[in-house]
């Protein structure tokens, strides 16, 4: 069950009519070149319509007149077409138009013939995503979750999330049953490639701390790249001093297996249960019990049906 405090919408999503007409030949999506040589780096907002931080924090990056110090920097908002359907009054319906569009990015989907709104829009960013060294895609989440850096856990994704130092929690695992998100999009998740491309989770989609999460961790970012001048990065920024980062392994990912599923508790993310064998969620009358001591529940879907990813469970990572 969803419960009415998490479809109250405190955020009001930014008119981003001003952004349609862009440098880089597709709509919504702006380059902004230092002139000087440095990283190639991307900042996706909206990846699904109802996600209004991404958004407020890129329209925040272009009408403050930010320019990187080095490299380039392109700016996207990726699904208009779903966000212009956005109303606060049914907030969950404009997550995408007909598919979501973080289930779209391999090769054989990309290069297949574009039926929906959604495979039309990736396939007109494809470029710009395969240009990019270094991405950083802003999501929110369903419940009131303190944010969350997801990765897979190579190295170098590692390496990337402890020099941007934000948000406090990285979770390193796999994604969804089925498709592709983003990140996981080639060579980003190659090993052998020097690409990197991360996902934050900003917390809650319409509260208004998840707004200042999408600023700081895009700012965040751009500083673990030397590509932001630090007086701006003083005038923006909303924490700075970040407590330590806790690093995640996730371990299990559970699909929701029958008609009948439910958490024991309005469970918001990262509980920790200090003992293996305790019950926090019922799929057709079977119990799930966590399967080590000092267990923690990652992203709990509490909208999530039959055949859907529902949560994922993580212990600290060794390193």
């Amino acid at each position: 069950m969803v419960s009415d405090d998490n479809l109250r919408v405190d955020l009001q999503a930014p008119d981003i009519a001003d952004w349609r007409h862009g440098n880089t030949g597709v709509e919504y999506a702006h380059c902004l070149d230092s002139g000087r040589s440095g990283p190639d780096a991307l900042i996706n907002a909206l990846m699904h319509g109802n996600e209004l931080c991404g958004a407020i924090a890129v329209d925040r990056l272009l009408r403050s007149g930010f320019r990187p110090t080095r490299g380039r920097l392109t700016l996207c908002f990726a699904n208009t077409e779903a966000y212009r359907r956005f109303d606060p009054s049914a907030p969950a319906r404009s997550r995408f138009v007909d598919e979501d569009m973080n289930r779209l990015w391999s090769a054989d989907r990309l290069e297949a013939p574009p039926v929906t709104a959604e495979a039309r829009r990736a396939r007109a960013l494809r470029p710009l995503f395969d240009r990019a060294d270094r991405l950083l895609d802003i999501h929110s989440m369903g419940t009131r979750s303190a944010p969350i850096l997801l990765i897979h856990g190579l190295a170098k994704e590692r390496r990337f999330a402890r020099a941007m130092r934000v948000p406090a929690t990285v979770a390193c695992g796999g994604g969804h049953v089925q498709g592709r998100r983003l990140i996981e999009y080639a060579p980003f998740n190659d090993p052998d490639s020097d690409k990197v491309a991360l996902l934050v989770e900003c917390g809650h989609h319409w509260s208004p701390e998840s707004a200042v999460v999408a600023m700081d961790t895009a700012l965040y970012f751009l500083r673990a790249l030397d590509m932001v001048d630090p007086g701006y990065f003083r005038e923006h920024v909303g924490d700075p001093a970040p407590p330590p980062q806790i690093v995640l392994d996730v371990t299990h990912g559970y699909t929701i297996r029958t008609d009948d599923f439910y958490f024991t508790a309005q469970f918001a993310g990262l509980e920790r249960f200090p003992r293996a064998g305790e019950v926090f969620a019922v799929d057709g009358g079977e119990e799930i019990r966590t399967p080590y001591d000092d267990c923690v529940l990652v992203m709990p879907n509490h909208r999530a049906v039959k055949g859907q990813r529902a949560f994922r469970l993580a212990r600290a990572a060794a390193d």
